[in-house]
C-alpha cells in the first residue's frame, strides 16, 4: 500500500469537510483511463497510440471545433488515498481506528459514502486509512490495531461525587441547628462548599468534558459558556428553595417579609430538593460512566453507523430512566428525613434537566443545554412576575393563567412545567445526537 509521500495529485487539498462534487469529480476523472487516441500538437512532441504507432495530426491551428485535450493521468486510481489527503491532520492525530470513523462521520461521511470507496461501512474505511498513516518512523502501523481500552472506574472521582451529598447534609443541619447570624453564615460557607464540591466533581471523572470528546470552545471564550451554564443553573436551584414559598405567598397576596430560612416562615425555604440533588450527583457520575462503557463497546463492535446508533440509543435511555428511578428514592428518603412534602414531579424535572444538560455538554454539544436551561429559568421568573403585575390596576388578566395553575396543582406545578418541557425537548435531541459516533471519539481521557 502506498503512503501519503506518494501522493501525486498536485493540487492543494480542500479543506476538511464534506465530501463535495469537486471531489467526486477528481475520483471520477482519475478513474477514467487514459485516451490512447488523443491528438497531439504539431509543433510539440508526437502523442503515441497503444500500438507504438504515432496518431495523425490535426490541423496546426485547432479551431473552437478541434479545441485539444487535457492529458489524463495514466495512474491507477486510489480512491481512499484522496481521502487520506483530505483529512490527513484526522489520519495522523488519530490513537485508533474508532476516532477516524467519528471524524468521518461528523464531516458528513456516511455508509452509503465509504460504499464508493469500495468499503462495506465508515469503520471499515476508518480502519484502512488508519493503518495506511504512519504515526512514528520508527514503529511501523498495524492493519488492524487493538482499540483503546474502555473508560475505568477510579476511586477519585467515585469519593468526590459523594462530596456535594456530604457537605448539603451538613449545611441542612447547620440551618436547622442555628439562629439568627450563625444561621447566615453557616448558609454562606455551606452553599460556597457544596458548589466547590459540585465544581470539583464536574471537572473530573465521566461528569467533566475530558470525560467525552473534550471542550468545544464556545463564543466569547473558553469559559464564557461554562460561566452561563453556571449562573442559570444556580437560578434553578435557588428557584428550587425558595421558588415554591414564592408563588404561594404571591398568590395569598404576600410575601409579609423576607425569607427566614425556615419552613414556617412568610417565605417558607425547601431544603428537601437541594439535598436531593445534591446527593443525587453520585447515581448521575455512575450512570454517565455505566453509558461511557457500554458505548465504547459498541463502538468497537458496530459495523455501522446506522447499526451504532440503533445500539446506542436504548442505552441512552436506560441510564437515563436509571438515574430517574435513583432520584426517586433520594427524593422520598429526604423529604421523609427533613419533614418535608416530597416534590417528586418539580425534583424529578429538574434533576432529568440537569442531567441531560451535562451529558451533552460532556460531548462538546454545548448550544442545546444553554438554551434548554435559560428558557426554564424565563419561565420560572415570569411565573411570580405575572402575579405582582397583576396586582397593578387593570393588569388583572395577567395573573389569571399562573392563578389557574398554582390553584390546580399547587406552585409546584410551574417549575415541573418549565423544567419537564426542557428535559424532554433535550431528551429528543440527545437521542438524535448523542447516538452518533462523532459524539463518542475517544479521548484518550480517563473517566
Amino acid at each position: 500500500m502506498s503512503g501519503l509521500g506518494e501522493l501525486d495529485h498536485p493540487a492543494k487539498p480542500a479543506p476538511a469537510g464534506a465530501w463535495d462534487e469537486r471531489s467526486e469529480e477528481w475520483l471520477v476523472n482519475e478513474d477514467t483511463p487514459v485516451d490512447a487516441d488523443a491528438p497531439s500538437d504539431p509543433g510539440g512532441p508526437a502523442v503515441t497510440s497503444r500500438a507504438g504507432r504515432p496518431a495523425p495530426a490535426t490541423a496546426a491551428h485547432p479551431g473552437p471545433e478541434t479545441a485539444p485535450v487535457a492529458p489524463r493521468r495514466s495512474a491507477a486510481v486510489d480512491p481512499v488515498k484522496a481521502l487520506i489527503h483530505r483529512h490527513r491532520d484526522l489520519c495522523e492525530r488519530a490513537v485508533d481506528p474508532l476516532e477516524i470513523a467519528a471524524g468521518l462521520e461528523a464531516h458528513g461521511v456516511t455508509d452509503r459514502t465509504a460504499a464508493r470507496f469500495r468499503h462495506r461501512d465508515v469503520f471499515s474505511l476508518a480502519e484502512e486509512m488508519y493503518a495506511r498513516v504512519p504515526r512514528d518512523a520508527d514503529t511501523p502501523s498495524h492493519p488492524r490495531p487493538e482499540p483503546a481500552p474502555a473508560p475505568r472506574a477510579r476511586p477519585d472521582w467515585a469519593l468526590l461525587a459523594l462530596l456535594p451529598g456530604a457537605l448539603g447534609a451538613a449545611t441542612v443541619a447547620g440551618l436547622r441547628l442555628t439562629h439568627g447570624r450563625t444561621r447566615l453564615l453557616v448558609v454562606t460557607a455551606g452553599v460556597l462548599a457544596v458548589a466547590l464540591a459540585l465544581r470539583a466533581v464536574l471537572r473530573r471523572g465521566p461528569l467533566s468534558r475530558h470525560g467525552g470528546r473534550g471542550p468545544s470552545i464556545p463564543r466569547g471564550g473558553p469559559h464564557a459558556g461554562r460561566h452561563r451554564a453556571g449562573g442559570r443553573t444556580g437560578w434553578l436551584l435557588a428557584y428550587a428553595a425558595l421558588g415554591d414559598g414564592l408563588l404561594r405567598a404571591a398568590a395569598d397576596g404576600g410575601p409579609d417579609g423576607l425569607p427566614t430560612g425556615t419552613a414556617d416562615g412568610p417565605w417558607p425555604l425547601a431544603t428537601a430538593p437541594l439535598l436531593t440533588l445534591a446527593l443525587a450527583c453520585v447515581p448521575a457520575a455512575w450512570c454517565a460512566h455505566l453509558l461511557a462503557v457500554r458505548v465504547r463497546h459498541r463502538l468497537g463492535s458496530s459495523r455501522g453507523l446506522d447499526e451504532f446508533a440503533a445500539s446506542v440509543r436504548p442505552l441512552l435511555l436506560g441510564a437515563f430512566a436509571l438515574f430517574l428511578c435513583a432520584l426517586a428514592v433520594l427524593t422520598g428518603v429526604c423529604a421523609a428525613a427533613l419533614g418535608e412534602p416530597a416534590a417528586y414531579a418539580s425534583t424529578l424535572t429538574l434533576g432529568a434537566l440537569l442531567l441531560l444538560s451535562r451529558l451533552l455538554t460532556v460531548h462538546g454539544l454545548t448550544h442545546a443545554p444553554m438554551v434548554a436551561l435559560g428558557a426554564a429559568g424565563a419561565a420560572e421568573a415570569i411565573a411570580p412576575a405575572l402575579l405582582f403585575a397583576g396586582r397593578l390596576p387593570g393588569c388583572g388578566l395577567l395573573a389569571v393563567p399562573v392563578d389557574t395553575l398554582v390553584a390546580a396543582r399547587g406552585p409546584a406545578a410551574v417549575p415541573a412545567l418549565a423544567c419537564g418541557t426542557a428535559a424532554l425537548v433535550l431528551l429528543i435531541h440527545a437521542t438524535r445526537t448523542l447516538t452518533r459516533a462523532s459524539a463518542h471519539a475517544p479521548s484518550g481521557q480517563p473517566c
